[in-house]
């Protein structure tokens, strides 16, 4: 027997473990690979499936009223009734909002949410032609008397709006100091719901 016939079995021992080396290396960067795949198309599609921002807003002032009311005591015919009294609390709010669609977005509806000792207490804002109202059953309203910002506005690709909202509460001043928070809501059709909160203190007039 040559001894290359008594070395071969060992030299065979030797390829073949370099073989398994180099097969365990292939492994291990086809399955990094592999990793590394996976991992981008995960990301792709929730990259894919994040929507931009349609509309944001900002509160730029608000303002609070307790106004106490009594009824003329005659209906709107002229005959007469019983008087009634009540106290409200006015929330006057400076609202921007900005469009970031190439598409008009319709608000259809704006809500004041206040979260008092027993929950949370929601009024929806007056239409602009009530806005107007305001003024003229209260003339001495110390609010200021601005543009007012409809809750059906329809605002344009690109657009931004800026006006004023006004909700009523009916409650008492004593009440309404007791509320632990303030907050807005604005509908959007087809577009989940804004919501922002006042970042300057609330003025009570």
């Amino acid at each position: 027997m040559s001894l290359l016939q008594q070395d071969s079995p060992e030299l065979d021992d030797a390829a073949r473990g370099e073989d398994l080396t180099k097969g365990s290396s292939h492994l291990l960067a086809t399955a990094i690979f592999a990793t590394v795949v996976v991992s981008l198309a995960i990301a792709g599609y929730f990259i894919a499936g994040i929507k931009p921002i349609a509309i944001t807003g900002e509160i730029e002032q608000v303002w609070v009223h307790p106004q106490h009311t009594q009824t003329s005591g005659f209906d709107a015919n002229g005959a007469p009734m019983a008087k009634e009294s009540y106290d409200q609390v006015y929330v006057f709010a400076k609202v921007k909002l900005q469009n970031h669609t190439d598409k008009p977005l319709f608000l259809h509806q704006v809500m004041t949410n206040a979260t008092m000792a027993d929950g949370i207490h929601t009024s929806y804002a007056a239409t602009a032609s009530d806005y107007e109202r305001i003024y003229i059953a209260y003339p001495t309203m110390p609010i200021p008397h601005q543009v007012a910002l409809s809750p059906q506005a329809t605002i344009a690709p690109g657009q931004t709006v800026e006006g004023i909202v006004v909700s009523a509460f009916r409650l008492k001043k004593a009440e309404w100091d007791a509320h632990k928070d303030l907050s807005f809501t604005f509908g959007i059709q087809y577009q989940p719901s804004l919501v922002l909160t006042p970042h300057s203190p609330i003025v009570e007039e």
